[in-house]
Parts: C-alpha cells; sequence; structure tokens
C-alpha cells in the first residue's frame, strides 16, 4: 500500500499525493518484461512511489536515473552543496522499496546510450529547461513500448515542460489519451493516432492551459510544505 503521509510527505520534494497515487496505481499495472524508467529523482519522492507500486504489483524494475548533484538554485534553497545519493538510498531503505529500484547515477543522456530495456512507463522530471526536457523525451521516447505511458511532471507550473507537452498535444501522431493529475500532464504512446485522437489532444490542450491552474495551487499548498 502508498502510505503518503507517512512515508512520503516528509521528503523533499514537490509531488502532490493526487501525484504520488498516480504514479502507484500506474506502476502496479506495468508487467514484465517491462520496465519503469524515471528521469529526475532527487531525494527520491517519485522513486517510493514507484516502489511501493511493482512491490504491490508485478515487480518489475525501476531504475532511477538522476546525477544527483545539486543544481546551483537548489544549494541556494536548500543549503545542499554535496549532492543528494546518500539521502536518495537511504529513503528508498527507509520504506524497504531499494530492492525494486536500480539507481543510474548518471546524466539522462549518459544513461540512455547503453539502454536497451523496454520501457513500459516514463517519468520525465529532470532538469525543467525546454531544451534539456525536449531531449529527455527524444532520447527515451523511442525505448517506450506501444501503449506504454508518458508522464511529465510540472508542466503548467514551469514554461519547459509545459512547452514540450503543449507542442505533442498540438503536433504529434504518436500520443492518445493525455490525462491531467494536478501538474502532471500523461498519455498513452501509440504507433500512429486517429483523427479523433488528434482532435481529442487539441482539445486537452485547451483544458489544461485553463484547469491546470487547480495542480498548480496544490503543489504550492501541499507539494512544497515539507522539504
Amino acid at each position: 500500500m502508498l502510505y503518503f503521509k507517512r512515508d512520503i510527505a516528509k521528503l523533499g520534494g514537490w509531488l502532490t499525493e493526487v501525484e504520488g497515487i498516480f504514479l502507484y496505481e500506474t506502476a502496479k499495472k506495468i508487467a514484465k518484461p517491462n520496465t519503469i524508467v524515471e528521469i529526475g529523482s532527487w531525494k527520491g519522492r517519485s522513486t517510493v512511489c514507484f516502489g511501493r507500486g511493482v512491490q504491490d504489483g508485478n515487480h518489475v524494475k525501476v531504475f532511477a536515473v538522476d546525477p544527483h548533484l545539486s543544481s546551483s538554485k537548489l544549494q541556494k534553497i536548500f543549503n545542499n552543496s554535496i549532492g543528494t545519493y546518500e539521502e536518495f538510498i537511504k529513503n528508498l531503505n527507509d520504506v524497504d522499496v531499494s530492492q525494486y529500484v536500480e539507481s543510474i547515477q548518471e546524466t539522462s543522456k549518459k544513461a540512455s546510450e547503453n539502454f536497451n530495456d523496454p520501457v513500459g512507463f516514463l517519468f520525465i522530471d529532470g532538469d525543467h529547461k525546454f531544451k534539456s526536457i525536449n531531449l529527455d523525451y527524444r532520447l527515451w521516447e523511442p525505448k517506450v513500448v506501444n501503449n506504454g505511458v508518458i508522464a511529465f511532471h510540472d508542466t503548467w507550473s514551469f514554461l519547459g515542460p509545459h512547452l514540450v507537452t503543449a507542442g505533442l498535444l498540438l503536433f504529434s501522431s504518436k500520443i492518445k489519451n493525455p490525462k491531467l493529475i494536478d501538474t502532471i500532464t500523461c498519455f498513452t504512446k501509440v504507433k500512429r493516432n486517429s483523427f479523433f485522437d488528434r482532435a481529442y489532444n487539441i482539445g486537452f490542450f485547451f483544458y489544461r492551459l485553463v484547469f491546470g491552474v487547480r495542480g498548480f495551487l496544490n503543489v504550492k499548498h501541499k507539494g512544497s510544505v515539507v522539504k
């Protein structure tokens, strides 16, 4: 089970309870030989949700990709200049999910070069600059299986993920069934979507412009309270 308030809310990060439940429930459904790849782990708030999900699901492997080097912005906010790897591992061990998680302490680009496992769920939450988010998607999307799930965090509250997902919703022929979970935008990967899928994607884009603020307010109210 996922006990967000007990096990996860105390960890550093901005993931809300609603988002955590979504990650947990989706992870439960991923079946072998597929895997879960998380781009950007920080202190493991989302990683624990994945770990709990596969623990209660099909015991698939979770690959957590993060160099664990604090950015200058995070150093200034959290006074953390030595990285987050040790705290990340401790947090996984504290809730007993480390056996399901393989940490890849590399950049997304470096990690993608030798990664060949099929991906059933890709969660992108790394560097939020447009160029970085776009590169993460281009590097890892080909590794996602048909009908796999791709999700981006902070798609309403940060310009980079917002613009990348907006471009996909408006122009991509390879996604359908978009959903908004607080600030997470997710969709299903397909070989080619239909005319009706594309029309729905465009409609969802405008829906997100209006109603995405609710998720942003949830993050401001809940996700950033405990660091």
